[in-house]
């Protein structure tokens, strides 16, 4: 994928000016308090050390950020500008021939994530539901709340969503694969694309935008749609009168926006969201991509420190939003005594669909 050069050169997809990243040096060296890198939970800093690297990014000089980030997004969301210091490291990282994770573990998810022409298209019209390349979130998506819309399910890595290979600082894939993946959209017609992963939301709005990709269609958040339809469907809601902790995922970070969403459904659903420590900006992640960059000790420290915070509080159930945290942190968030629950089906109990308790 890429655009010919004047001499009809082939350009590919990682040098190719028309998906440079939109970033905008002078808006860091002009950036009053460098909170993309003193915020963060991975690397340790004084205020005048993150902004020398900050600036040591901009100018495309090595940084010690290059070795010690661990790929949270964190970054992405507390930089008020929008100026994409992740997606600069990336770019950095793979410029330098860097590998995040183990070369054999960073071609596998390229390879593992390769279109194979295997998609699966239900019936779609002018509204679609993605499901990524996850097949539990295919399963999630029937009952009331998609009532008309269950057959109209995209699934494959012709419609998955390339966020994931931003953990190993492959941008090159990012830009090769998701205009393939814009335009498939755009063959079927889809005029509204419902995500029900985070990650796909945060990839057609946050992502392609940063890239200067058009996308052809309006990107719904699912919880969004959640809330309109559980307003819709107010008179069969029966409060749960339950209290609740939430594992914010890495991909929520860049679509911050959208956070709030989260508390307006816990209102309408009646779950009472408990005070953590490890919660909104201050979110750990779920500890899975975590475990192949940082490696097991650093993993199973943030698992554990995470995990505790949650059975402090005394919920009775952890809610998820992305179903690759809830794969793995829910055995042990359930071992801890919660249970394990993603906001799909906590919506599908307070209609009755499920009965409560049983997850």
């Amino acid at each position: 994928m890429g655009h010919r050069d004047e001499a009809g050169s082939l350009i590919s997809a990682q040098e190719d000016p028309m998906l440079a990243l939109r970033h905008d040096p002078d808006t860091c060296k002009e950036c009053p308090s460098p909170r993309c890198l003193l915020d963060c939970q991975y690397m340790d800093m004084k205020e005048e050390d993150a902004r020398e690297e900050i600036l040591r990014l901009t100018r495309g000089e090595d940084s010690r950020v290059l070795e010690e980030c661990m790929t949270c997004y964190g970054c992405e969301e507390y930089c008020p500008y929008g100026n994409h210091p992740f997606f600069l490291i990336c770019e950095m990282r793979e410029k330098k021939g860097m590998y995040v994770a183990p070369r054999p573990i960073t071609n596998q998810w390229i390879n593992m994530t390769q279109m194979q022409g295997k998609a699966l298209v239900g019936t779609v019209k002018d509204v679609a539901l993605s499901s990524c390349l996850l097949p539990s979130l295919g399963t999630m998506a029937s009952g009331e709340i998609f009532a008309g819309l269950s057959s109209s399910i995209v699934f494959g890595a012709e419609f998955m969503c390339p966020a994931v290979h931003t953990h190993f600082a492959k941008m090159s894939v990012v830009k090769e694969r998701l205009p393939i993946v814009l335009g498939n959209f755009q063959k079927l017609g889809v005029r509204e694309l419902i995500c029900l992963h985070d990650e796909c939301y945060g990839t057609f709005t946050s992502l392609a935008r940063a890239y200067g990709m058009e996308v052809p269609f309006e990107p719904v958040y699912y919880m969004d749609f959640l809330l309109r339809r559980l307003e819709e469907l107010q008179e069969k809601l029966r409060p749960l009168e339950v209290e609740v902790v939430y594992q914010r995922p890495c991909s929520n970070r860049w679509i911050p926006q959208k956070h709030a969403v989260v508390k307006r459904l816990f209102d309408i659903l009646g779950a009472r969201l408990l005070e953590r420590t490890y919660q909104d900006e201050n979110s750990l992640c779920c500890g899975g991509i975590l475990r192949l960059i940082g490696g097991y000790r650093l993993s199973d420290d943030v698992q554990r420190r995470n995990i505790e915070d949650m059975a402090r509080t005394g919920a009775e159930y952890c809610v998820f939003d992305c179903p690759a945290c809830q794969e793995t942190l829910g055995p042990k968030v359930a071992k801890a005594g919660l249970k394990p629950i993603h906001m799909i089906d906590l919506c599908k109990m307070a209609l009755g669909e499920i009965p409560k308790g049983e997850v």
